[in-house]
Formats: structure tokens, C-alpha cells, sequence
């Protein structure tokens, strides 16, 4: 009995034990062990001791499956998700999740590449000797075979390779330049025209207005002979406000000597009287001097805050080194506590607290660090906690930051976690998120032609050449399709990529366009979106062309780029005009209000990251790169540099890099949009480098199209279904709209004519009308302009073109014989000879009276008429 009597106590010592090891376990564990402490005190057989064993063998099973089957168990017992584990960053308290042991354990799947050595990691296999060290030993890009170009392509020294076209083309495709080595002297073709430079354009570029040659000899009269060039070129196409660049640009006038050029000539700062400034005034870096008074007064005065930079404030005493005496002087800390008196008042030397550890007693009530000081004691905190008061240390939410990740962030008690979207996997080695699936592309216009480049140079080519000045460009990935604009063509046009290239092309908006610098692709909902500078508007098209109408104009605005958010129903784009702003509308034209407003002079380029939610924008009058949040909040300056940002056009984002353009530089280059460090150059020796997009499938995720249900086809709506701004949850998903000149019927579906806009008597109209031409009546003024019928295509065409059947023969009949009888009365009035009185007794008929009035200058009769006496035989 004695030791049956021990063996339960032995159990149920170890009860305990496995209780106070485990932790804080399930309830379920809880109530077992509780239940097998009461049969152990009731029991004494040895069935009851091995029943107790059996479950503290499910209790102990119940503790190491803690963890859930997609989580990984560290070995204090915590659990973590499994893809944290060997991921380069330790989050279990002991790493075990990145151990040796732990590491070497992974196993790849057969897609995969297994880096092997210290760290088993898992990479892409398309990963694998693409120039880009992603294994920590650098095994996946050891035994690569050479770089081979295709037979089509000419291979640099370097190893890259680019289109045949390119070689000795007077531009230095490759980095090296070995394009451009043992060139023969160039001679052109009989549709090409040699300029003076010995380079080759095609002749129909010559005399067109345009200089095509870097030296203009394309325009030259001695090959354009008497033709009227000014006639193509304009004289001043620019505003008054406006300066006129010798490159074509037009400017603020306000930008002209101010000491940054803003032309890509330069020329706006040319034969410019240099400022001085008197001796008691402050020169800017642009010339312009402000009061000496004004410098250092903690108000930026000059435009590029130079009054502000370099100034210390003596009259402060802070920093570590630094203390403050009670009565007034500052002196050094090395000067505390060192039994001299240096204030006056004797503060530095406190007799209690010169020598005395306040942290020993319990840490002077510091919740994590306390630090013993000279006089005194002061609490910290460790790294990703901050103090809360005086003595608590509180976490610190990284995740508030909207550059602390890339893309998804994770909050963590002392730290926090970056994670990708799907498509995207996190590479330990540049901490980013790299894209999976195809390869990534950049596309960019390059005045007369279109290129396409991999991030890596590796492939090189002209897409779409021989083009006028192609300058606004976008991509719908998933019909593979390019849309560009040609400034000098004033067209939209757009091609299969995999046609390209070609010499014929489908041309999508072809009338009313002015300057369409801006362009971009609702690749949900099928709709172009553009900007005319000149006409000050946003307008939309379907990708076919035959339904477009004006979205937005505003009298002064200069809109320039401009991007959309499907997904959302937003567009933004960018304003130059006076002020320059940053615009947001939705996608059917309502609810459009300013962004930006504040620190922007000349935004150019704009673009959308779609997975962090954040607008890119260049500046070239700042030389700066910027981003904010869709909703206004958060902004911050990526980049600020002169050089490197000369005169930036476009820009473009993908994973941790944003690309731009640089019409100065003639040079694409490369940042980190998040630090705007690690600048690359891509490419150089360009000709006009203007838009960039890049294409991957991860750049346009699919959506739901709400205009193109089964039940209802293009939303029931007549001409156009345009997504509308999801604002909150109640807003429509789409609404209707109608072509310039017509508008919305009750059912908020159909369109009709807008009758004040098609007849009037005060002045010419200027719109656009569906139905017959109207005869000139005489004292009405009317313009008619028509629009394709086909395009307001709805379920009810069919009944109104039935009715037009009947109604159009009626009223030709009618406005025939309106017009008969006009004729036949005129002529009787001038076969019959009238006389006119000047007496004003014999201009009163049977209906009117002789009013005499009176006024200032006497008494006055109404004007004359025209009496016939036929009318009064009559």
C-alpha cells in the first residue's frame, strides 16, 4: 500500500510539473490534469495509475500541438507563421526559427531553386541566373551559362543585347558604347532624308515645322525653299503669360531668369541681368534678396529655404554635453558634479544627487532601462519601444509609417514584420518584395519611336518606330495592346505589341485634339482616359473610339499626366497651370477636387501604386520626386536632386524602384521609391525621352466590370457606362453618360438633345446634335455638327429608328414647304411697289397707337415701319 500510495503522488508530481512547463495551455489541458489529480487521490490501483498516464501522454500531446498546422513552434513554445521561418529575420525570442538545424530542414518544391549551404532557402527557379544575387551564398547565380543574344540582336561588349536597329544609329545604345564602334559613314535610304549631321529621318518629317536633325537642318530653307513654314509652326504658340523655350517648350513667364533653367535649351535663362543685392539684404540661391532681418527668423522667405539653412541658435543650451543652470548660464556636462561651483548658484553640484545611483533602488521605477546620470537618473527604452510618461515603455507601431514595408506590414510587440502581396515574394537579401510570373518590362517613348526594355538591359528593342513626336503612352496587359498619342498627328492610335512592329496602326481619336499629353488605360471597364493642355480638359473614350465625351474643363488649368484606379473608380492627374495643383475626380467626371495644392510649381509625371496606395509625382521646377496618399495624408519627398532630376517627365513604379525620365539628362534612371537611394542609370543618349510605363501582369489586377453584367449589357445605359467613385459603401458602381451637347433622360439612362444648345439667338453654338440638318431660318443663327448614330447603341435603338422612319419624311415635307412659302412671299413683296411715309400720322394701323414719348433731348416717335397700302386695302 505504501508504495502504491507513492506511485500516485509520483504522477501527480509530474502533473504539476507538466503544468507549470507548459505555461499558459488550453483549457482543455487544464480541466484534464485537474480531473486526474482527483482520481489520483481517490484511487490506488495500478489500472488507475496507467490510465492516469494515458493522459498526461494526450495532456503533453495537447501542449505540443499548441501551434496550428501552418505555424511553427520556437522552442520557448511560442508560435510564429511558418513562412517567417529562415526568412533572414529571427522572431522567436531564442531564433530557433532561424537555426542552422531549422534551415537545413527545408525542403523546396520541384519549381523551386535550393540556395543549400548554412541557410536552405527556397527561391523562384526564373530567379536563377537573372544577374540578381538572391541566395545568401550567391549559388543562384554560379555555373550561369554566357549571355546569348538571339540572331536578330546585336550583343554589346558588355554582354547585353539590343535591337540591330540601334547599331550605329549615332546613339549609344549600349552602356559601353560598342554600338557605335567602326561605324561606316552613314548614307540613307530613298525615302530617308541625310541631315547635315549625317543622320537619317524619314522625308516626310522634312519641312513639316518640326526639327527633326539634332542641327534643324531638316528645316532649312535651303530645303524647304519658299514653302511657309510659319504657317506649320505658329508663330508663338504659347500664352502671353507664357515663355517661349527655342526648344518648342512653353513656360511661365515668371520661370525666366530665375536661376534654374526650365527649358530643355535652356534658353529661359539666357542674356539675364545678374542681381545684386544690397549690403544689407540676403541673396537666394535663385537671385531674388530678401531683409537681412528675414534670415534665420524660422520662416522660409526664399523659394529653396536657403535663409534658413546653416543656422544655430547660440542662445539654447541642449544636447547630452549641455547643461542649464538654474540661473541661467550653460556650461559643459563635464563640468557637473566635479566639486567646483560653475553656476552661480551652486545647481551643478547638488549635494544629494551628486554620487548617488537612483537605479539601484528598483530601477528608479524605470519599466524596462534605467540610466544613472550626474544628477539625477532618466529612464529608456529598447529598441521599438518608446516611453509613455516618464518612467513606461509602450510599443512602438511601425506599421504608422507608410515606408516602414513596401507593400504589407505586421506589427510585433518590439518590432514588426514586412510582408508581400500575392504575386510577390520577400527576397532577405534587398529586403523587398520581388515579383513572380512574367518578366517585367519597360516601354517609353523616345519622340519618334516607342522602345521596350527588360529592368536588366538584357533585351533591348524598338517597338514602334518611324513616329512624328509620340509623347503620352499606357498599356493594357491583358489584350497585350500599347496606346500612344503623336503631338504633331494631334491622334490617339493603338497596336497589338505583338504586331509591332508595323506601319499600320489603328488610330482610336483622331478629331478635336489639341495637345494630348496625357494619356492612360481603364483596363477594367475598357475606357481611355486623356489630357488636353491646350483645351483644358479630361475627356473619356472607349478603346475603340466610338464613344467619347468631355469629362472636366476648367478656363486656365494646363492638365498634363494622369493615372486611374479602376478598382476605386478614381482618376488623378496633374495641373500646371496657375496655382499647379494635383486633381482627383472619379471616373464619370464627379465629385473633382484638388490634392495637392502646397510645395508644387510644374508637376509633370504622376503614377499610382496601386498595393501601398500611394501617388508618385515628379516636379521639375523642385527637381524633386514626391508621394502621397490617395486621400491627401502622408506626404513625403523620395527624392531632391538637380542633376539627377534636371527636368523629369514621367515616372513609373514597380516593386521597391521608381524609374523616371529626364528630358535634360536624355536618360532614364532608377531609385528606391521608399529611401531614394541606390540611383542607377538604365539608359542615356536618348533623343526625347518623355513617357515610361512598365508592363507586368501584377501592374493591372483583374476586377469586376459592373457596366458588362448578363442581365443588363453596358448598364442599360445608352451611350457611355463609366465606373462611378466608391466614396463609401452606398455609392453606384457605375452611371450613364452622354455624348458633348446631349443629356441624361429621367431614367437617368437614355440621352437627349439639349434644346438650349441647339438653336439660340444671342450667339453661335459650337456642339454637337444627332438628328437632320436644320434649313436656316432667317434672324436665327444655328450650327449643326452630327454624330455617328451608330454610337448611341442601346436596347431601345431599335423602336427609334423605327420611328425616325416616319418622322424624318414629315418634317423634311414640312420644312419644304416652310421654306416654299418664304420664297413666294418674298417675291410678292418686291413685285409691289410700297410707299413710305416720313410723316408719323400714316404709321399707325388698325393694331398699333402713336406713342410720343418724352426724354432729355425733347420728345421723340418710335421707329419707323414699313406700311404696304395693299395691307390696308386688304
Amino acid at each position: 500500500m505504501l508504495q502504491m500510495t507513492g506511485a500516485p503522488r509520483a504522477v501527480a508530481a509530474g502533473l504539476r510539473e507538466a503544468r507549470v512547463s507548459s505555461g499558459d495551455t488550453e483549457d482543455r489541458g487544464q480541466r484534464t490534469t485537474a480531473w486526474a489529480g482527483a482520481l489520483l487521490e481517490g484511487a490506488g490501483s495500478m489500472r488507475l495509475c496507467w490510465s492516469v498516464a494515458l493522459l498526461l501522454a494526450s495532456a503533453g500531446a495537447a501542449v505540443e500541438d499548441k501551434c496550428e498546422r501552418n505555424e511553427f513552434q520556437c522552442q520557448d513554445g511560442t508560435c510564429i507563421s511558418y513562412k517567417w521561418v529562415c526568412d533572414g529575420s529571427a522572431e522567436c525570442q531564442d531564433s530557433s526559427d532561424e537555426s542552422q538545424e531549422t534551415c537545413r530542414s527545408v525542403t523546396c518544391k520541384l519549381e523551386d531553386f535550393s540556395c543549400g549551404g548554412r541557410v536552405n532557402r527556397c527561391i523562384p527557379q526564373f530567379w536563377r541566373c537573372d544577374g540578381q544575387v538572391d541566395c545568401e551564398n550567391g549559388s543562384d547565380e554560379q555555373g550561369c551559362p554566357p549571355k546569348t543574344c538571339s540572331p536578330d540582336e546585336f550583343r554589346c561588349h558588355d554582354g547585353k543585347c539590343i535591337a540591330p536597329g540601334f547599331v550605329c544609329d549615332a546613339d549609344w545604345d549600349c552602356l559601353d558604347g560598342s554600338d557605335e564602334a567602326s561605324c561606316p559613314t552613314p548614307t540613307c535610304g530613298p525615302s530617308s532624308f541625310q541631315c547635315n549631321s549625317s543622320t537619317c529621318i524619314p522625308e516626310l518629317w522634312v519641312c513639316d515645322g518640326d526639327d527633326d536633325c539634332d542641327d534643324g537642318s531638316d528645316e532649312w530653307p535651303l530645303h524647304c525653299g519658299a514653302r511657309n513654314i510659319s504657317a506649320t509652326r505658329g508663330d508663338n504658340p504659347c500664352s502671353a503669360l507664357e515663355f517661349h523655350c527655342r526648344s518648342g517648350e512653353c513656360i511661365h513667364s515668371s520661370w525666366r531668369c530665375d536661376g534654374g533653367p526650365d527649358c530643355k535649351d535652356k534658353s529661359d535663362e539666357e542674356n539675364c541681368a545678374k542681381t545684386t543685392c544690397r549690403p544689407d539684404e540676403f541673396q537666394c540661391s535663385d537671385g531674388t534678396c530678401i531683409h537681412g532681418s528675414q534670415q534665420c527668423d524660422k520662416e522660409y522667405d526664399c523659394k529653396d529655404k536657403g535663409d534658413e539653412l546653416g543656422c544655430i541658435n547660440v542662445t539654447l543650451c541642449q544636447g547630452p554635453d549641455k547643461f542649464k543652470c538654474h540661473s541661467g548660464e550653460c556650461i559643459t556636462m563635464d563640468k557637473v558634479c566635479n566639486s567646483v561651483r560653475d553656476c552661480r548658484d551652486w545647481s551643478d553640484e547638488p549635494l544629494q544627487e551628486c554620487g548617488t545611483n537612483e537605479c539601484l533602488d528598483d530601477k528608479g521605477g524605470c519599466s524596462h532601462i534605467c540610466n544613472d546620470l550626474k544628477i539625477g537618473y532618466e529612464c529608456l527604452c529598447p529598441k521599438g519601444f518608446r516611453l509613455a510618461g516618464q518612467r513606461r515603455c509602450e510599443d512602438i507601431d511601425e506599421c504608422q509609417d507608410p515606408d516602414a514595408c513596401s507593400q504589407l506590414c505586421v506589427n510585433l510587440e518590439g518590432s514588426f514584420k514586412c510582408e508581400c502581396e500575392k504575386g510577390f515574394q520577400w527576397d532577405i537579401l534587398t529586403k523587398a518584395c520581388k515579383a513572380t510570373g512574367t518578366i517585367a518590362y519597360l516601354f517609353f517613348t523616345n519622340r519618334h519611336e516607342v522602345r521596350k526594355m527588360t529592368l536588366d538591359r538584357r533585351e533591348y528593342t524598338s517597338l514602334i518606330p518611324n513616329l512624328k513626336n509620340v509623347v503620352a503612352l499606357d498599356m493594357e496587359v491583358a489584350s497585350n495592346r500599347v496606346y500612344w498619342s503623336d503631338l504633331s498627328q494631334r491622334k490617339i492610335y493603338s497596336t497589338q505589341i505583338d504586331r509591332a512592329p508595323s506601319f499600320s496602326y489603328d488610330t482610336v481619336i483622331s478629331e478635336n485634339l489639341q495637345a494630348p499629353d496625357g494619356l492612360a488605360v481603364d483596363w477594367v471597364h475598357s475606357n481611355i482616359y486623356w489630357t488636353d493642355s491646350i483645351l483644358g480638359t479630361i475627356s473619356v473614350a472607349d478603346t475603340q473610339g466610338m464613344k467619347r465625351k468631355t469629362l472636366f474643363k476648367e478656363k486656365g488649368s494646363k492638365p498634363r499626366a494622369i493615372v486611374v484606379d479602376p478598382a476605386h473608380g478614381f482618376m488623378y492627374w496633374t495641373d500646371w497651370g496657375t496655382p499647379a495643383k494635383i486633381k482627383k475626380g472619379g471616373l464619370n467626371g464627379v465629385d473633382v477636387y484638388s490634392l495637392v495644392t502646397e510645395d508644387i510649381q510644374w508637376p509633370n509625371g504622376i503614377t499610382l501604386d496601386l498595393s501601398s496606395g500611394r501617388l508618385y509625382w515628379v516636379d521639375s521646377k523642385l527637381h524633386s520626386i514626391s508621394s502621397i496618399d490617395v486621400n491627401g495624408q502622408n506626404r513625403k519627398t523620395v527624392l531632391e536632386d538637380k542633376k539627377m532630376l534636371a527636368h523629369p517627365f514621367s515616372l513609373a513604379i514597380f516593386e521597391d524602384k521608381v524609374f523616371w525620365t529626364d528630358i535634360i539628362n536624355e536618360a532614364i534612371f532608377s531609385a528606391n521609391r521608399l529611401t531614394g537611394s541606390d540611383i542607377n542609370l538604365m539608359a542615356e543618349n536618348l533623343l526625347s525621352p518623355e513617357d515610361i510605363v512598365l508592363f507586368h501582369n501584377l501592374t493591372q489586377p483583374r476586377g469586376v466590370n459592373w457596366c458588362e453584367r448578363p442581365t443588363l449589357p453596358n448598364g442599360g445605359c445608352q451611350y457611355l457606362c463609366l465606373p462611378a467613385p466608391q466614396i463609401n459603401p452606398h455609392s453606384p458602381k457605375f452611371t450613364c453618360a452622354c455624348p458633348d451637347g446631349m443629356l441624361l433622360a429621367e431614367d437617368k439612362r437614355n440621352c437627349l438633345t439639349d434644346p438650349d444648345s441647339v438653336v439660340t439667338t444671342r450667339r453661335p453654338v459650337h456642339m454637337t446634335v444627332v438628328g437632320p440638318k436644320r434649313t436656316a431660318v432667317p434672324g436665327l443663327t444655328t450650327e449643326t455638327v452630327t454624330t455617328p448614330l451608330q454610337a448611341l447603341d442601346d436596347p431601345a435603338s431599335g423602336r427609334s429608328v423605327g420611328a425616325l422612319y416616319i418622322v424624318l419624311p414629315i418634317v423634311l415635307l414640312t420644312v419644304l414647304c416652310f421654306g416654299t412659302f418664304l420664297l413666294w412671299k418674298n417675291w410678292r413683296l418686291k413685285s409691289i411697289n410700297s410707299i413710305h411715309f416720313d410723316n408719323p400720322v400714316y404709321q399707325k394701323t388698325t393694331e398699333d397707337e402713336v406713342h410720343i414719348c418724352h426724354s432729355q433731348d425733347g420728345y421723340t416717335y418710335p421707329s419707323r415701319q414699313m406700311v404696304s397700302l395693299d395691307d390696308d386695302v386688304a
